[in-house]
């Protein structure tokens, strides 16, 4: 595996992303295709992804972010698409909360129906899904193929929502008669990626794939824990919205801290290797 790919996956691992499934349940029929969310984004050649929520803004996890800066690419819609700025909230405390950025594009993506913010506090107990590319496995086995391997065959899964508290959202791997019929959670290399909803066509984004709170990742019995979108929306709003002021007074362009694994030295030589890049760069 490469230096990048090493770390990548070191990275997606311990925060939350990815789907893993139940072990009593055909794999076939957690397979999803893109237009199954067309808002999702990806950031990188070996995952993490994003949400179109307007069209030129797509929300992310922030710690997803460490190679993410003007003149990046991502991909959406099976096309590229050329990052303008970097926005991550002002409180983002890794491993604890604000796990949440925005990245606005040069150009507006006009060809996909952006997914709406969830404005209501009433997730508590509702069955969303996850979408993602990343690692896979089961609940007895926890994630067993990782992001690489996977190469990038997309799946989906249902989680329903067992705390709605602040800025967080958690949910819990049953399994059996306790779980639903595709139960399923994140397991490795698409932090970032949505918690959502659809009513009469139209996808409502709840959460922000973050981290694992508890229990073995990938395993029956794990916590996950997601961004709680309604939370951040004065935030959203905000940032998408105001003037240039008002933004920098409110978020960052850079982490301050990289993810586990990362350092200002390794880094330059893992963005490069795995940045988005049209073929004619």
């Amino acid at each position: 595996m490469r230096i990048s790919q090493c770390f990548l996956v070191m990275m997606m691992s311990f925060p939350a992303a990815a789907i893993v499934i139940r072990h009593d349940v055909g794999a076939k029929q957690y397979l999803a295709e893109p237009a199954d969310f067309a808002p999702l984004a990806t950031l990188y050649t070996d995952g993490a992804h994003g949400t179109l929520i307007k069209p030129d803004w797509v929300v992310t996890a922030a710690h997803a972010t460490f190679c993410i800066n003007p003149g990046s690419y991502i991909r959406l819609n099976n096309e590229l698409h050329q990052v303008e700025g970097v926005f991550i909230h002002q409180d983002y405390q890794p491993g604890k909360s604000h796990d949440i950025a925005l990245i606005k594009l040069v150009t507006p993506i006009n060809n996909v129906k952006p997914a709406e913010i969830y404005t209501e506090a009433d997730e508590l107990g509702k069955i969303t899904w996850f979408i993602g590319a990343g690692g896979t496995g089961n609940g007895l086995t926890g994630q067993t193929i990782d992001n690489r391997m996977n190469a990038g065959v997309l799946r989906k899964a249902q989680n329903s929502i067992t705390q709605a508290d602040g800025p967080l959202l958690t949910f819990h791997f049953d399994s059996h008669d306790a779980a639903l019929p595709l139960e399923g959670v994140s397991g490795g290399g698409d932090s970032g990626g949505p918690a959502y909803i659809t009513r009469s066509g139209t996808h409502y984004l709840l959460g922000i794939s973050s981290r694992v709170a508890g229990g073995n990742i990938g395993k029956y019995g794990v916590t996950e824990v997601y961004s709680r979108v309604s939370f951040f929306r004065p935030w959203i709003e905000a940032i998408t919205t105001g003037r240039d002021a008002v933004k920098q007074a409110i978020s960052r362009s850079t982490l301050e801290r990289l993810p586990a694994g990362l350092t200002p030295q390794t880094l330059p030589k893992v963005c490069a290797e795995i940045g988005l890049k049209p073929k004619t760069m």
